[in-house]
């Protein structure tokens, strides 16, 4: 079999980031282990020379294998988001990984692996190849959730993800299987114009949507298939925690909204009052449960599922079938600025947590927070900013993205919605600021023997800087943002 040159061309920051990994795992053991730094540093460049790729190729669309692949502006912009989140995750790994002692090159390459996955994913034009993708990604983050192996925690969060996921990704597939049978292909076109002709109340069809939506339900942790993401997130290293709250849920999501709105199109009627069902539930529960969280990570985790809640909105003005196309465009972009902005306050508040943990505190109770206003003012001020972002509070980048999430609902008639949506804010409110005032408003306790200084690295300097300054800047100025993602939302059939 032969490939076409034009088909490689296209998928040239697919091939990189894929070779770069497997050239990190083959280095891996014959680099000293003062040198496995720069396996890092070469994961970095190649993350570089992609977002250079995949910039220039923002305007066109171009589609490869037998249109498997659709490489088009909606792709290119997830792309850059994940290349950012990976090359921000390789960063704060550095100094992380040294002081768990577990600073092992074969890391990076896991990390490129699931990256490469990713890619796959929000490129696909097939059900199949979206889940090559998904079992790309996948497979290298139940690796690396267990990469702590001498804790039982970690090797507890890897087999539960493990198993959990594997029993997600059989029913994708099984869902997968009867649209082949009701369609006779998986691509998303011909899927598209089966349940064109077969129309709403075919059975088969039904029952494969409602299986696609249990899949990815799953990915993208939302109720009631969350029950994963507190224990996973609580286990993993802190890195990787990160690493799967952000990318790992930006991808699904796009691979998700692809899927819905171009192949199962023709289904909103149906899928719409289930996912208005889904996103009210994962909203009530991931804020009120988040409140009686007193390990950090397992409030993200929590705090995640609710952002979660944030992003359906859009889904469900996307969906619905009386809105006009305008509307529903205003929808789907509104998910798409959501997840960059909360990629950067997510990520900046986990940096945080293992800030802490490299100034010899493990960091993972909030009560590790107190007085660090006093301890470490810069550090405090940072987890302010980001609490505060998460909270949706003004003017930082998770006020903006919320304020379109809840203009779109407003836009579609379903103000009722957006109220809710606003009432829970508030709630959420209760649990981030809690954070704040732990910080800022508890003396340190002296017999805790608790550090007045905190080591850090350039490289997670880096990483908090580039959190702060997405936080702000894309709070002040969200407009460049907007217009991308405007640019780039996929058209309405």
């Amino acid at each position: 079999m032969t490939l076409p040159l034009g088909d490689l061309v296209a998928i040239i920051p697919e091939l990189i980031v894929a070779t770069v990994a497997c050239l990190v795992l083959v280095l891996d053991p014959i680099t000293p282990p003062s040198r496995t730094h720069w396996l890092a540093w070469l994961s970095v460049a190649s993350l570089v020379a992609c977002f250079g790729i995949t910039v220039s190729r923002m305007d066109a669309t171009v589609t490869a294998f037998s249109d498997l692949m659709i490489l088009d502006p909606y792709a290119g912009y997830w792309k850059l988001l994940l290349y950012v989140v990976t090359a921000l995750t390789i960063l704060l790994s550095l100094a992380y990984l040294r002081v768990e002692r577990i600073h092992l090159g074969e890391y990076y390459g896991l990390i490129l692996l699931s990256l490469a996955g990713m890619m796959i994913m929000v490129s696909a034009a097939d059900l199949l190849v979206i889940y090559l993708g998904t079992e790309l990604m996948s497979l290298s983050l139940y690796v690396l959730a267990g990469f702590k192996r001498f804790e039982v925690r970690s090797l507890e969060a890897s087999a539960k993800y493990f198993v959990l996921g594997s029993f997600s990704s059989g029913i994708l597939l099984y869902g997968i299987s009867l649209l082949f049978g009701v369609a006779g292909s998986t691509r998303l076109s011909a899927i598209a114009a089966a349940v064109g002709t077969h129309g709403l109340d075919d059975p088969a069809l039904l029952f494969a949507m409602i299986l696609l939506v249990v899949g990815f339900g799953f990915k993208i942790a939302v109720v009631p298939f969350h029950m994963w993401t507190p224990d996973v997130y609580e286990g993993s290293p802190t890195s990787v925690t990160a690493f799967m709250a952000v990318a790992s849920k930006a991808a699904s999501f796009a691979a998700f909204l692809r899927v819905f709105l171009e192949g199962l199109g023709g289904l909103r009627e149906k899928w719409y009052a289930l996912f208005l069902v889904i996103c009210v539930a994962t909203l009530i529960l991931g804020n009120v449960v988040a409140i009686v969280q007193t390990n950090i990570k397992r409030m993200l985790a929590y705090s995640s599922i609710a952002h979660a809640g944030y992003a359906l909105i859009g889904v469900v003005v996307a969906g619905q079938a009386a809105a006009d196309n305008e509307t529903r465009a205003l929808g789907l972009s509104s998910v798409m600025l959501y997840l960059a902005m909360y990629a950067f306050m997510t990520f900046g508040a986990f940096a945080v947590v293992a800030l802490l943990r490299k100034g010899g505190l493990e960091g993972e109770e909030i009560e590790d927070f107190t007085g660090l206003a006093k301890r470490q003012p810069l550090a405090a001020l940072l987890m302010l900013v980001f609490m505060v972002s998460l909270a949706g509070i003004p003017p930082t980048a998770g006020f903006i993205g919320k304020l379109y999430v809840f203009m779109a609902a407003v836009n579609a008639g379903l103000t009722w919605l957006a109220v809710v949506a606003v009432l829970l804010t508030a709630v959420s409110a209760y649990y981030y600021l809690r954070v704040v005032m732990v910080m800022y408003m508890r003396e340190p306790d002296p017999s805790a023997g608790l550090v007045s200084r905190l080591t850090t690295s350039p490289a997670l300097t880096l990483v908090l800087a580039s959190a702060f300054a997405g936080v702000i800047l894309l709070g002040l100025f969200p407009d460049p943002l907007v217009s991308i993602t405007t640019s780039a939302v996929l058209p309405f059939k």
